[in-house]
């Protein structure tokens, strides 16, 4: 029985009282980090849990959320009531200006576009008028591509698509030799 004494650890007390009183002992101006909160309880209280760096986070975050302690430029202090509010990055928010007692804010309208009234009538369809160009309107539509593929010469190409030239640079013409006897 002696000996499960001896092995037992000392009771801690909670880690929100060693995270208020490591405050108050470091007493900085600009607050404590929390290396050195965690420095101090250790060099008070000794043997500490296996998790103690996750525990001090968690109760650290905690302590923020409720509002014990406020985080400001990475260190922590005690919550002064008397102190003003500190101002964050950005832009602050705009001051919500209060609406008259008598006035009835209306309903918010619901996103996107609103559906058809199904009781209404079919609006009439507008006739099409013809441009007096006689040309269609629009981009014109592709011709059908050539049959002869890739190997296909630029006359039959031209016969295909109607056009005088085929794509791209016209082959070159090489000229005609006859032969002729040379005497000397």
């Amino acid at each position: 029985m002696a000996a499960e004494e001896i092995n037992k650890l000392p009771t801690l007390p909670p880690y929100p009282q060693m995270i208020s009183s490591a405050i108050e002992a470091l007493n900085e101006s600009n607050g404590s980090n929390k290396t050195s909160i965690s420095k101090y309880i250790e060099s008070k209280y000794g043997h500490l849990p296996a998790g103690h760096t996750t525990l001090l986070s968690h109760h650290l975050n905690r302590m923020k959320e409720t509002g014990e302690l406020v985080f400001w430029k990475n260190n922590y202090m005690k919550h002064d009531p008397n102190a003003p509010p500190r101002r964050g990055r950005g832009r602050p928010p705009k001051t919500k200006v209060p609406m008259p007692g008598g006035s009835d804010s209306s309903p918010a309208r619901p996103r996107g576009r609103p559906p058809k009234d199904p009781s209404a009538s079919p609006k009439p369809v507008k006739p099409k008028v013809a441009t007096g160009s006689g040309k269609p309107r629009g981009r014109p539509r592709k011709m059908a591509r050539p049959s002869g593929g890739i190997s296909g010469t630029a006359t039959t190409t031209a016969t295909v698509t109607g056009t005088g030239r085929g794509r791209g640079r016209p082959p070159k013409v090489k000229p005609q030799f006859n032969e002729m006897s040379v005497e000397h």
